[in-house]
């Protein structure tokens, strides 16, 4: 390979050489990311629960040319997470990307029957997501001491900065977790491990298929058409792979990405 076939084949694919877990893969955001990190040049783990749509996703990488690995996993089991990060480890090395993604949106209209939604959410996007952190950060540390830097993205929502009457458990969880995202980079940077929180607004992802409640499913729905919400996860996913792919002594912690015409 000569010089210039090497420099035009990093700039084309920066990611080469990584090893990087996406959660909550199966769909949206995640789905994006990892087929965006895989094009990069990322070796990467999809992990969700839905083992048959991660299948779908990682003959898709590979058949462009990606290495990729499905591991049906649930981040709210323990036991889960810790057999997909030996699996990771075992399988394609030691992750140095981790993008913690998996998350719900559901409503909670107080009338009695918000307590099972408002659980599911803290189990999901802050006791799951903190989990996450758990299982994957010595591999982060390792990395990071070995090779100079490594990643954490936590994809939490622009909900955290917003009043959203109906879905105050989801936008009070996203909170937490930009919080957490704060306080994990002061206790990670100082080895390296770069942390970064991003805040999408409104994406047209299934989070809204979710709800059960088909009259707040169509304000949703709604909502999203007024806004002209993000079409997809792949517009948060090339941020992301910007946000990694930054030199060693650059950290964005923070980046926010909003439809145009959201306020």
């Amino acid at each position: 390979m000569t010089l210039t076939t090497a420099r035009t084949t990093s700039l084309a694919r920066p990611l080469t050489g990584r090893v990087a877990v996406v959660t909550g893969a199966s769909s949206g955001i995640g789905e994006a990311t990892a087929q965006v990190l895989a094009a990069q040049g990322a070796r990467v783990a999809l992990l969700a629960r839905r083992g048959e749509r991660l299948a779908a996703h990682v003959a898709r990488i590979e058949e462009a040319g990606g290495s990729a690995l499905a591991l049906p996993t649930d981040v709210t089991d323990p036991a889960s997470l810790a057999a997909a990060a030996a699996d990771v480890r075992s399988r394609l090395g030691r992750v140095d990307l981790l993008v913690n993604n998996a998350g719900l949106a559901l409503p909670d209209q107080l009338d009695g029957s918000a307590t099972g939604n408002w659980q599911r959410m803290i189990d999901v996007n802050v006791t799951g997501a903190f989990a996450v952190v758990e299982a994957f950060v010595p591999d982060l540390l390792a990395a990071a001491a070995e090779r100079g830097h490594a990643d954490l993205v936590n994809i939490s929502s622009a909900a955290a900065q917003s009043v959203l009457p109906g879905f105050a458990g989801y936008a009070a969880s996203k909170a937490a977790f930009s919080h957490l995202s704060r306080n994990l980079r002061a206790q990670l940077n100082p080895a390296d491990v770069r942390v970064t929180n991003i805040e999408p607004g409104t994406v047209d992802t299934e989070l809204r298929d979710h709800i059960e409640d088909p009259a707040i499913s169509a304000a949703v729905q709604e909502a999203v058409g007024s806004i002209e919400g993000i079409p997809s996860g792949t517009d948060v996913a090339e941020l992301i792979a910007f946000a990694v792919g930054r030199p060693r002594h650059v950290n964005l912690p923070h980046l926010s990405v909003l439809p145009t015409r959201e306020v």
